[in-house]
C-alpha cells in the first residue's frame, strides 16, 4: 500500500449533536442500512439517520417523554429509546386523516395508477442481428418482410416459420407462442408494436434484437379498480405521505435548534419513516 496516497485522504469529520458525539464506529455499523453508489454517499446517510435520533432522544429526554416498548407480531421488542421516540412523534407530529373528498381528489387525478395493464396474447417469429451490424440487420429486416408476406397470405404458415426461422428457440419449439403478456414482461419497442395491434393482425416489431414478426392473437384492455375498493388504499398512501413531510419540517425544526457539527443535516432525513 502506498503510505503517502491513504495519508492524503481526509480524515472524517468528528459528527455530534448538542455535544454529544456520535461515535464513528456507530455510524460504521449504521452503514449497511443505507446501501449507495458510493461508500463516503452510504456513510453520510448512516451520519445523517443517527444525527436525527440523536435529536429526536434529546428532545423526548427534554420533555421528560417515556413509554412502555411495543412488540411486533413476531415478538419483537422496542428499545426503550425507541419507544420514547415513537411517544414523541405521536404527541408532537400531529397529521389529520384524508378525507373522502381528497382520497376522491387523488383517485381522479391517478386514474392510471388504479387500471390494471391490458393483457396479450401473441405469437413471434425472430430475425435476430445485433445494433452494431447494419448490414446483418438489413438481411434481417428483409427476410422479416418476406415471412411477413407469407404468413398475412397465409396464416396457418406462422407456427412453421416460427419452427424453422425464429432464433428464439423458446417460443419456437412451441409454434412462436408468447402466451399471456402484460405490461413490462417483453422490451419496450415490442410492447409499443402490440399497442397499435388488433387481433388477428401480423406485424414487424423492431427491438434491440433484431426484426420479429408478430401476431397477435387477443387483447383484453386493462379494467379500471372502482374508488371503493381503493379508497383504503388510498387513505393509507395520502396518511403517509402527510407523516413524511410532517416528520420532516419537524425534525428542520429540531435541527435549527441544535448545534449539529461535522455534517449538514438533509431535511428530509429520518430513521424512522422511510
Amino acid at each position: 500500500m502506498d503510505c503517502s496516497i491513504t495519508n492524503t485522504l481526509p480524515k472524517p469529520k468528528t459528527i455530534s449533536v448538542n455535544g454529544t458525539v456520535i461515535p464513528r464506529e456507530v455510524i460504521a455499523r449504521e452503514v449497511q442500512n443505507h446501501p449507495a453508489e458510493k461508500p463516503i454517499l452510504a456513510w453520510q446517510a448512516a451520519a445523517r439517520a443517527l444525527v436525527v435520533r440523536e435529536l429526536l432522544l434529546q428532545e423526548s429526554r427534554r420533555l421528560g417523554i417515556e413509554a412502555e416498548p411495543l412488540r411486533d407480531p413476531e415478538g419483537r421488542s422496542e428499545t426503550p429509546e425507541e419507544a420514547a421516540m415513537r411517544a414523541l412523534i405521536e404527541r408532537e407530529v400531529v397529521t389529520p386523516e384524508p378525507d373522502e373528498a381528497a382520497c376522491l381528489r387523488f383517485y381522479e387525478q391517478n386514474r392510471q395508477r388504479f387500471r390494471s395493464g391490458d393483457l396479450y396474447e401473441a405469437a413471434h417469429i425472430l430475425i435476430a442481428a445485433p445494433g452494431s451490424d447494419p448490414a446483418k440487420r438489413t438481411d434481417a429486416r428483409a427476410t422479416a418482410d418476406t415471412i411477413l408476406s407469407a404468413v398475412t397470405a397465409k396464416p396457418a404458415s406462422f407456427a412453421d416459420f416460427a419452427r424453422s426461422h425464429s432464433d428464439c428457440k423458446t417460443s419456437a419449439e412451441n409454434s412462436g407462442h408468447l402466451g399471456q403478456l402484460t405490461r413490462g414482461q417483453t422490451v419496450a419497442e415490442f410492447e409499443t408494436a402490440l399497442q397499435r395491434m388488433q387481433p388477428g393482425e401480423f406485424a414487424i416489431a423492431e427491438t434491440r434484437y433484431g426484426f420479429h414478426v408478430v401476431r397477435l392473437d387477443q387483447h383484453a384492455p386493462g379494467q379500471m379498480l372502482p374508488f371503493e375498493l381503493a379508497r383504503g388504499r388510498i387513505a393509507d398512501y395520502l396518511a403517509t405521505s402527510v407523516q413524511h413531510r410532517a416528520l420532516a419540517q419537524y425534525v428542520s425544526i429540531l435541527a435549527g435548534r441544535a448545534e449539529i457539527t461535522g455534517i449538514a443535516l438533509a431535511a428530509s432525513a429520518s430513521p424512522l419513516v422511510q
